[in-house]
């Protein structure tokens, strides 16, 4: 018998229960903790309400362990863990009997995992979850699947538990339609290459002012900033849009004009990038703090951050490149796309 060369991958996530107990040792452990939350807040509320002279009876205290143990969120934590893994075993299921065997994996393993014998990649979680798998998968059709539509919107996740089986089958058949989705990428002269789904975050890993030299369209200017934001279309509607929102507070407070969000759609060649927090000093501007890249354009940005200097995409903050004094690094388009199956 021969040996079968590929495979169906399933990428799946840890629950916020299974974090708990990865995080505690045992169930047990993680429920005495949230225990001892709920236990510790209503403590803070009869401290607050004695202070105040008010008096608490029988009724307060239920209220107040209700309220509680609404902050600790215990019973979603084990009714979505619930739901999850039966999701999970459905998929499993209805993926099997397809002609290749099906290979789970959590999503911590996607930045090194080889996805070279991979015929297609089945994601079940929320929208971020497609987001970080499509960066990594080359040019392989991701099915997004949501295992729980009352709780995710699901813009990535176009297809229900019982329609994954469907989905696959079409790929399998080159039936299949896609969105393709641009690509953020960014090179350092060190080698190291990434790329982002949404956006990339340059800036310091800590709470201290990033520094840097940003060059582009043949213009250079030392900054100092909380960092740069470099978005992609699916992005802009995400962690770039609190930027305009924060500029259109701004100016509604300082008696300026109405400020409206730009928006690049995510299937548009275009990145869209900021300077959060630029400060103006003697040695460092604010000139140039945001603009728009275009395919062949650069956005090349030196730092001058002894340690601490970080790039990340995605909110992954665990999977980044050092960006320490030295280092260039060089922001486009990829030629690389996402390539996610809408039907």
């Amino acid at each position: 018998m021969g040996l079968v060369s590929n495979w169906i991958v399933l990428v799946t996530r840890n629950t916020r229960m299974q974090g708990l107990k990865q995080r505690w040792g045992t169930a047990n452990q993680a429920d005495f903790l949230l225990d001892a939350a709920v236990d510790h807040e209503v403590e803070r509320r009869r401290k607050s309400r004695a202070k105040k002279g008010i008096s608490i009876n029988d009724d307060d205290v239920d209220a107040m362990i209700a309220s509680a143990s609404a902050l600790t969120d215990r019973d979603a934590y084990e009714e979505e863990d619930q739901r999850y893994q039966a999701a999970v075993r459905t998929v499993l299921r209805d993926l099997s009997g397809l002609g290749f065997p099906v290979r789970e994996i959590d999503r911590s393993y996607l930045p090194n995992f080889d996805f070279g014998r991979c015929v297609a990649v089945v994601v079940l979680g929320q929208d971020g979850l497609v987001a970080n798998v499509a960066k990594y998968v080359g040019d392989l059709p991701v099915i997004g699947v949501n295992p729980d539509p009352s709780q995710y919107d699901g813009i990535l996740l176009p297809f229900q538990i019982n329609e994954a089986r469907a989905a696959i089958q079409r790929v399998l058949k080159q039936r299949h339609r896609v969105d393709k989705v641009t690509l953020a990428e960014v090179n350092t002269i060190s080698g190291q290459r990434m790329l982002a789904f949404n956006d990339f975050f340059v800036g310091c890993k800590s709470h201290t002012s990033a520094r840097y030299t940003l060059d582009v369209q043949h213009s250079r200017e030392a900054q100092s900033s909380s960092g740069v934001l470099i978005s992609t279309g699916a992005g802009a509607t995400g962690w770039m849009s609190s930027i305009f929102n924060m500029a259109a507070g701004v100016s509604r407070f300082a008696g300026g004009g109405q400020i409206r969000p730009l928006t690049i759609d995510r299937k548009d060649r275009q990145l869209m990038w900021t300077v959060r927090e630029p400060f103006v000093s003697r040695h460092s501007g604010a000139e140039h703090v945001m603009g728009i890249l275009n395919d062949e354009d650069e956005l090349v940005i030196g730092s001058q951050m002894p340690t601490e200097g970080v790039i990340f995409s995605d909110g992954v903050e665990d999977d980044f490149i050092e960006f320490n004094s030295g280092n260039i690094a060089t922001f486009t388009v990829s030629p690389q796309q996402a390539r996610l199956v809408v039907g």
